[in-house]
């Protein structure tokens, strides 16, 4: 029997309670194994410019999920320098785990965006894609979607980061290991 797995893929600058309800939803919905979070490099749809570095998004990450049993990290983007492609990283996560059904989830904005994917063709054929709701955004694809309803919560990083420049809370959009972390390394003008 294979293992499913399912890939949250992002720049998580912040990881925020958005992030982590899909994943956990998505868990528990379809019954996976296991949740790995993949912080990515550059997206190639994203310029970053926010301060932070890969290590500070990491360590903001593994403090993140680090009290849930079936939530782990996935570097492979990370250790790759450049733009990454989640065909090729994908591509390369398949050929290392023969016995895994991969489940990669998107949010509602990445599924409008699918049509506009490298290899997108290619990727649908080894890789399960699970689109998930998110605000004012529709699930509509020609591509096979398993779809999964999570709980509406209209958080993003850059509201988070918005929040921390103009001097606002953030309390309970994100965990508070990760508030502390951020304060501590003065992240985002913090």
């Amino acid at each position: 029997m294979k293992r499913k797995v399912g890939i949250l893929g992002g720049t998580f600058d912040p990881p925020h309670l958005g992030h982590l309800i899909i994943a956990n939803e998505v868990l528990d919905q379809l019954g996976l194994d296991e949740v790995k979070f993949m912080p990515n490099q550059e997206p190639p749809h994203k310029t970053r410019n926010t301060g932070t570095n890969a290590s500070d998004r990491l360590k903001m990450l593994e403090l993140a999920i680090e009290d849930h049993p079936k939530f782990s990290l996935e570097t492979i983007e990370l250790e790759r320098q450049g733009r990454s492609y989640t065909y090729d990283t994908m591509n390369e996560l398949k050929e290392k785990n023969p016995d895994v059904d991969f489940y990669f989830i998107i949010g509602a904005d990445m599924v409008e965006y699918l049509p506009n994917w490298h290899k997108i063709d290619e990727l649908v054929k080894f890789v399960r894609f699970v689109g998930t709701n998110r605000p004012h955004f529709r699930l509509a694809t020609p591509y096979p979607i398993q779809y999964v309803k999570v709980p509406q919560v209209d958080i993003s990083s850059s509201l988070i980061r918005n929040r921390i420049k103009t001097g606002k809370s953030v309390k309970y959009l994100l965990p508070d290991k990760v508030i502390r972390y951020m304060e501590g390394n003065r992240l985002y003008g913090s």
